[in-house]
């Protein structure tokens, strides 16, 4: 009976690239969400911008964009 020379256990060796992203990757701190009064005050102050320009726009779209900002999403 012929065995065979491959380890069958052997883990795969790592490569280079990955190394090296693991030394450019940098831990992500993501935002802390933004309170609904953060919210409320940015979206206020988009209202006036808003208003100020004459644009059209709902109470839903300066809260909705607001928290876009905020999340910076």
């Amino acid at each position: 009976m012929k065995t065979s020379n491959a380890k069958a256990n052997s883990k795969p060796k790592k490569s280079s690239v990955d190394e090296e992203l693991k030394k450019t990757r940098k831990p992500s701190a993501s935002k802390p969400m933004p309170t609904v009064e953060e919210i409320r005050i940015k979206a206020y102050e988009i209202y006036n911008q808003r208003i100020n320009r004459g644009i059209y726009g709902t109470e839903s779209d300066d809260w909705t964009a607001a928290e876009s900002l905020l999340k910076g999403s």
